[in-house]
């Protein structure tokens, strides 16, 4: 354990921290399942919205450094993908 006062502060805040990035970062996983169950079902044309939406929320998540640059860009990437796809394919009876 830390015995400076600056040390104490420090592992204090890293504390605080890591808990704002694991409720930032549960937040963004908990988006991202809801986008993926509603791909399951059926696709409407207000997908796009959503799909803005879940974008806010991984560009929020890496303005406060939860995750990387580059993993919010796969992650955007990937989503866009998976939506153009859902909505290609023929309606199901």
């Amino acid at each position: 354990m830390a015995n400076h006062a600056s040390a104490l502060k420090a592992h204090r805040q890293n504390l605080k921290h890591r808990e704002n990035n694991r409720s930032n970062r549960s937040n963004l996983r908990t988006c991202l399942k809801k986008f993926g169950k509603e791909l399951e079902g059926e696709v409407s044309a207000d997908m796009g919205k959503t799909l803005s939406d879940l974008y806010s929320t991984i560009d929020k998540s890496r303005q406060k450094k939860v995750i990387s640059r580059n993993a919010a860009a796969r992650q955007k990437s990937r989503l866009t993908r998976r939506l153009n796809a859902a909505m290609s394919r023929p309606a199901q009876d």
